[in-house]
């Protein structure tokens, strides 16, 4: 892959329209605008990130990740720009500098097709049709379809949301870069593919058959490298700024769910210092201690606070180097792995430390367990009864749900799949707080009182 090709200011659905500019932005500054101005992207702040929504204590919901996603982002693709510019001049002066706008811009919208209640709302609509009511509606669908939604993915979601022509929407979706674009798709693959080692031992897959063509277009005109012969379902090596963004997200993720196990008295101060601190060698450890004793920092949060911002310091210089040290990998698609898999020893047993204690003592923690098995339930609901009334649409019941739901989705459509998929486009986009207040309206538990 070429970076010549790869850094593309083209936009979804205007590629033959000249649009008249106002302003001094660039089309990827563009982008991140257009993105933190929009409703999907401010429903983020009432969707769960791992712990119940925010009581006397606060914690990350999806909203605050994405932003804090964003900013390491904006750090790792300016950084490497500038290495890469140092190494090639001939690329100063060109769109490789606007690589920190366009993976920044990347890691507000990865989450922005993940569904309520966090993993187990992307669990409960997969066990929906492959265990639960929908499964018979299987001999119904075409197979590529079933695969879809029996592996229902945020990531191809979040795809799906910034290029799926809704009624009503502008073809396009979004209209977003196509560099942008290709930089979320984290599988770049069909769900086919998903499970299968040969490719990914994991239940993840990049975009949904209705986006596939999109999909296509966007790779091959970015000279992503293309994996599958014609007739084979698309698979391709992931775009090189993907690595970025899922660099950005592994950090955030992990670190600030220490933070906030801390906050939450899931794991003690000391504990905490012992995972934070462990990143460094003795000597940097010692500099960390006497600046917070120099600064007269006494409140323990406030420590870890700052311990927590020189690891992901540390965590985004590494990531860079990774990057740079496997650029001709990566550009020729037989990297494997992450980059946060390629840090340095130290930096990466430190991590995996991390990445115990968090499985063993946050995912498993009793709030954490609370919210998953609630959410899998309002979900299951939800799918069930808006499954049935488009399945039943004659019936009474079934045209008073319908009439529920923003005009916006193509849940009146004349073919059965498109009206699924208006069904998962609706719930998915709901947020907590608007999921449970619509699960209780259906159930008859919450009514209006005039």
């Amino acid at each position: 892959m070429d970076w010549n090709t790869l850094i593309s200011n083209k936009r979804l659905g205007q590629e033959l329209r000249h649009t008249e500019r106002h302003d001094e932005r660039t089309e990827f500054k563009r982008d991140y605008d257009r993105l933190i101005f929009s409703a999907p992207f401010r429903r983020l702040q009432n969707k769960t990130q791992v712990f119940p929504l925010p009581g006397s204590v606060f914690v990350h919901n999806r909203l605050t990740h994405s932003l804090e996603v964003a900013s390491v982002g904006m750090s790792l693709g300016s950084d490497v720009a500038r290495a890469i510019i140092r190494r090639s001049p001939e690329y100063a002066g060109k769109l490789m500098e606007e690589l920190g706008t366009i993976v920044a811009s990347a890691c507000l919208a990865h989450d922005l097709g993940n569904p309520p209640f966090g993993h187990s709302g992307e669990k409960a609509i997969q066990a929906f049709f492959y265990e639960g009511a929908g499964q018979k509606l299987q001999g119904q669908l075409p197979s590529e379809l079933w695969n879809d939604i029996t592996h229902f993915e945020g990531n191809a979601n979040a795809f799906r949301l910034l290029t799926h022509r809704y009624s009503g929407r502008r073809e396009g979706g979004f209209v977003m870069t196509y560099s942008m674009l290709a930089s979320i798709v984290k599988y770049p693959f069909a769900s086919y593919y998903s499970g299968k080692p040969e490719v990914n031992g994991k239940e993840k897959f990049g975009f949904f058959t209705t986006e596939a063509e999109t999909f296509r277009r966007v790779a091959d005109d970015l000279g992503m490298l293309r994996l599958s012969a014609n007739g084979e379902p698309l698979r391709y090596a992931r775009h090189p700024l993907v690595y970025l963004v899922e660099a950005a997200d592994d950090i955030c993720y992990e670190i600030m769910d220490i933070e906030d196990a801390h906050k939450l008295k899931l794991i003690s101060y000391d504990e905490t210092r012992e995972l934070l601190l462990g990143f460094f060698d003795e000597h940097t450890q010692e500099s960390i201690i006497n600046r917070i004793r120099t600064e007269n920092i006494a409140d323990l949060n406030e420590q870890v606070v700052y311990m927590r911002a020189c690891v992901i310091g540390k965590l985004e210089n590494e990531c860079v180097d990774a990057f740079l040290k496997h650029e001709q990998e990566i550009l020729d698609g037989t990297f494997q792995g992450s980059l946060i898999k390629s840090i340095s020893p130290m930096q990466r047993e430190a991590y995996k430390r991390c990445t115990d204690v968090a499985f063993g003592k946050i995912y498993h923690s009793k709030p954490v367990l609370d919210i998953e098995l609630g959410g899998y339930k309002i979900m299951e609901t939800l799918l069930q009864q808006m499954i049935d009334a488009i399945m039943n649409p004659d019936r009474f019941y079934s045209q008073q749900l319908l009439r529920r739901v923003s005009s916006q989705y193509e849940i009146n459509a004349p073919d059965v799949e498109t009206r699924i998929m208006a069904v998962l486009d609706f719930i998915s986009g709901m947020t907590d707080v608007f999921a449970l207040d619509f699960y209780q309206k259906i159930n008859g538990t919450s009514l209006p009182i005039v």
